[in-house]
């Protein structure tokens, strides 16, 4: 998880001012507005990968590349593992 670089401290003096400006009974909404519009760009962002895949695979574009580059990854942290599974016996 990312690091905010705030504290609770100041995290709580924010809501306060947040309560302060639009009223306890303001905040759920406000919350729930941006939660539908958070939903929003999510959905968005999905139809147009799901619809970038779909002109691919029409055109014949080989849109497997992304599993082999994971399959030589895992290869790869295979190797690393029996190379440090050795010297993780040692300590």
């Amino acid at each position: 998880m990312l690091p905010l670089f705030i504290s609770g401290a100041e995290i709580g003096f924010i809501l306060f001012i947040l309560v302060m400006v639009f009223g306890a009974d303001k905040i759920p909404d406000i919350a729930k507005g941006l939660g539908k519009g958070m939903k929003a760009v999510k959905n968005a962002s999905n139809d147009i990968k799901s619809e970038i895949q779909r002109s691919a695979e029409k055109q014949g574009i080989d849109t497997d590349f992304t599993k082999d580059v994971r399959g030589e990854i895992d290869k790869v942290k295979e190797d690393i593992d029996e190379i440090t599974g050795s010297v993780r016996r040692k300590l």
